[in-house]
């Protein structure tokens, strides 16, 4: 095992609370009690740790997809409009879409999705009936545009995480009517600038948890914001972002076989409580992976790196219960 990161007594209360909601790896547990996890949009990375990874995506990303990891169960359902077949129509491809989420324990949104039309309106139907359905889901990526352009498409609903970068919590921001100081004074009268700015937009979306990443990350659900300012890597490449969703993926499951209560859970976290505690998780082992993957790598680092690192991230921040060793 690596060198442990160094930990403020804030973080380790947060992490202790990670541990106690992730489910032991028990012999009496069958397929898919401890995750059934899709990402919808066409990203290569998977969910790791999630008994069952699903990827929705366009034919012509399943066939390269599918020879990427024999882990993932890839789903050829979504369609750009000018691919659509004449048998098919814009509520046929969402309808088989919609057609899975009974058999899912959590969404994740936006990863290779793109911006064009018919994709965007599809996964916006899928969102509508998730809702319904009382389905969790992290929306990042192109799937933030969503929110941008439709506020109240997410506003209210207390099961979504949202996963800005610097760029796109601007334009949320903007979308909600938030402002963001900029000046070097608005900067230096508050200290708090950027919890409070988290904060803001958080309640601007009725209490929708919101992870502002950046050299710390802020999350927030307009009452309560925490600050992971774990060390991380210093290469700022592309796709990082997927190692922080496909880790909310799989804590979000396992947020649910707590609360379903599938083996003997300590404590009486409530769901509002989980869904901060599963946002600062994700958050730090996505941290650490990039701690470790740049200590090796350094100016090399990919974003393929971080995952290779998600099994030491997790023992040296959480670790594995005993009842889970052989």
């Amino acid at each position: 095992m690596s060198e442990a990161p160094m930990l403020s007594k804030g973080s380790k209360d947060v992490l202790a609370k990670v541990r106690q909601m992730v489910p032991p790896m028990l012999e009496k547990f069958h397929k898919g009690q401890l995750g059934r996890v899709a990402v919808i949009g066409g990203s290569q990375e998977y969910v790791y740790g999630a008994d069952m990874s699903h990827v929705i995506c366009e034919p012509e990303a399943a066939q390269v997809i599918k020879t990427y990891s024999p882990n993932l169960m890839v789903h050829p359902l979504m369609r750009q409009a000018h691919k659509l077949t004449q048998s098919e129509t814009p509520e046929t491809v969402a309808a088989s879409v919609i057609e899975m989420l009974p058999r899912l324990h959590v969404l994740v949104i936006g990863p290779g999705l793109g911006r064009e039309d018919l994709m965007q309106s599809t996964c916006e139907k899928v969102i509508t009936e998730a809702k319904k359905q009382n389905l969790p889901f992290v929306l990042d990526a192109d799937g933030l545009n969503l929110v941008n352009m439709n506020p109240d498409l997410v506003k209210g609903y207390r099961e979504c995480i949202l996963t800005p970068n610097v760029v796109e919590f601007g334009r949320l921001a903007k979308a909600l009517g938030v402002e963001i100081p900029h000046t070097h004074d608005d900067l230096k009268s508050n200290q708090n600038t950027d919890e409070e700015t988290c904060a803001k937009v958080a309640r601007a979306l009725g209490g929708v948890v919101v992870i502002q990443k950046g050299a710390k990350d802020v999350i927030s659900n307009g009452t309560q914001t925490l600050v992971c300012d774990l060390e991380g890597g210093r290469k700022r490449s592309g796709g990082q972002g997927d190692t922080l969703t496909g880790s909310l993926g799989t804590l979000l499951a396992y947020r649910k076989a707590y609360l379903d209560k599938i083996w003997d859970v300590e404590g009486e976290m409530s769901a509002e409580e989980l869904l901060m505690v599963v946002a600062f998780g994700g958050a730090s082992i996505t941290r650490e992976c990039s701690r470790l993957a740049f200590k090796k790598n350094g100016r090399s680092l990919q974003a393929s790196d971080l995952t290779e690192n998600v099994t030491v991230s997790f023992e040296n921040l959480i670790g594995e219960k005993e009842e889970s060793k052989l």
